[in-house]
């Protein structure tokens, strides 16, 4: 199996654990960010709060004696201006007095004892009954007090004051301005409230930026090397604190990447090493073969399951030394431009087999597309081979093109691939009843599949395994109008990871 598969089965099994799926759903650049923007809020809201409550106390304490002695004033100014000149003259002297003291934000009421009477500013919109009772009883006992209330919806404020002879002065002030203010206080705070947090989410935003970066490092290497790229590594340059990070993960990818090349290496020495006694066996069997009538009818059976299996040998040798050479990443490809519905015609009928009627638009047959010949016929080879040995042959082919790419669906007869299957089917070595259910176990290699997918991505290319509308399995071939740049098909971004699905 190649390193990208290897490490993308490991990563898919690991993947699916439920706290992995949370920490998908939210980021953890996201989750700072939002930790950041919350902490804003709580702080900026307790700074609005401590300084709403502070001010407006202070606002309403200093009105409060401010007030207070406007009202003292008053009241003093009555007594001096109307009681002291007589008791004959009070009745025109307080309702003249009490329009002097009127104004739009504040009312005067007296109450003369020895008449049994309330004066008020003209006009007189404001009565004794709009007055506190507590207030008002406290100050016709004798004792100054003061209340805050509402009238007409509007905070206001009011003082009572016994004066000597038996008269009582009522000070109503409206707190309307002192209101005012501190709605506008109140709107500043929380317009910067709402500046502070989005203040903080972006502060959170930038700071998890600088704090991710070396993690989105980390991530991109690890892709890079399951997809192939085995000499990927990290800079070493950076923070202090990341560097036993920084190290153990290269130590940990030049081990990877030892393995995996003394590996390949293996394989592809022991393939060579195969050739030459496979070479001779095939040779003295052809010798033996040539001579079969003069055999026993039990030594040409023996004899003929001796050539199947040689056969079958040589032919898993020859998939074991192409796919080294992918490994190695010395596969040659010779691209040159091909019509799309020649290729695919000549591709469907291989020597020895029925031609597969292969259906295309008119319109797309004369189609140009750039690819290796040798390889477009091994991949449609193998599956012509794997749907004959395991499905009953392929049924239809069918051709969609688009803008920068053609797909080529081949369906076949079998009992189809279960979801849970399709991705193993093509591993290396994959085949049989425990790959695709009732499928038996044939003469094949297992490396068709493998081979195939292979030369799909040398192309820049992709190809997965589903269900046919007939009911039997279908495989999709997809393959770029132009080729990819270098890099792409072979060790770059695995375009399987791209689609949901995608593989068999």
């Amino acid at each position: 199996m190649p390193t990208g598969d290897r490490l993308r089965r490991l990563v898919g099994r690991r993947g699916t654990h439920p706290a992995q799926r949370r920490i998908g759903r939210f980021g953890l650049r996201a989750r700072i960010t939002a930790g950041f923007a919350f902490g804003a809020l709580v702080l900026s809201l307790l700074i609005t709060s401590i300084t709403y409550f502070t001010t407006s106390s202070s606002i309403v304490a200093q009105d409060k004696r401010s007030l207070e002695l406007q009202a003292l004033a008053n009241a003093t100014s009555l007594y001096e201006s109307v009681y002291a000149r007589g008791p004959e003259i009070v009745l025109p002297n307080v309702i003249g007095l009490s329009d002097e003291l009127r104004s739009p934000t504040s009312y005067s009421l007296i109450y003369v004892d020895s008449l049994r009477a309330w004066f008020g500013s003209s006009p007189f919109t404001f009565s004794m009954g709009d007055l506190p009772v507590s207030l008002r009883a406290m100050t016709l006992h004798g004792t100054s007090a003061e209340q805050m209330f509402s009238f007409h919806g509007t905070p206001h404020f009011a003082v009572g004051i016994a004066l000597p002879l038996g008269a009582y002065y009522f000070g109503v002030f409206s707190l309307s301005q002192a209101t005012d203010t501190l709605h506008v206080l109140l709107a500043s705070l929380i317009a910067a409230a709402v500046v502070t947090t989005l203040l903080g989410a972006a502060l959170g935003r930038w700071a998890a930026g600088r704090t991710l970066r070396p993690l989105r490092d980390v991530s991109q290497a690890a892709s890079s090397i399951a997809s192939g790229m085995l000499d990927t590594r990290l800079e070493t340059v950076g923070a202090r604190d990341l560097a036993s990070l920084t190290l153990s993960f290269n130590r940990m990818a030049d081990r990877l990447q030892q393995r995996i090349e003394r590996d390949a290496r293996f394989t592809s020495d022991v393939s060579h090493e195969l050739r030459s006694p496979l070479t001779t066996l095939a040779t003295s069997l052809s010798v033996i073969e040539s001579r079969r009538d003069e055999l026993p009818e039990r030594a040409q059976r023996a004899l003929d399951l001796l050539g199947a299996e040689v056969r079958r040998f040589q032919r898993m040798v020859r998939d074991l030394l192409e796919i080294s050479r992918f490994d190695a990443r010395s596969a040659d490809f010779a691209a040159e431009s091909v019509e799309v519905g020649d290729l695919l015609r000549h591709a469907f009928a291989p020597a020895g087999h029925e031609p597969v009627p292969v259906r295309i638009d008119p319109a797309d047959d004369h189609r140009e597309l750039l690819v290796d010949k040798r390889r477009i016929e091994r991949i449609f080879g193998n599956l012509i081979e794997n749907a004959d040995r395991y499905a009953g042959g392929v049924t239809q082919v069918t051709v969609e093109t688009g803008d920068h790419f053609v797909r080529v669906f081949v369906d076949d007869s079998g009992p189809g691939i279960p979801p849970a299957d399709r991705d193993r089917v093509f591993e290396r070595f994959a085949r049989g009843a425990g790959t695709a259910g009732s499928r038996g176990a044939g003469a094949g290699t297992g490396l068709g599949l493998a081979l195939a997918q292979e030369h799909v991505r040398l192309h820049g290319g992709r190809v997965w395994a589903t269900d046919s509308p007939s009911g039997g399995a279908r495989f999709i071939v997809e393959l770029p109008i132009s080729l990819p740049a270098p890099g792409d098909g072979d060790g770059g971004d695995d375009p399987l990871a791209k689609t949901t699905g995608a593989g068999r």
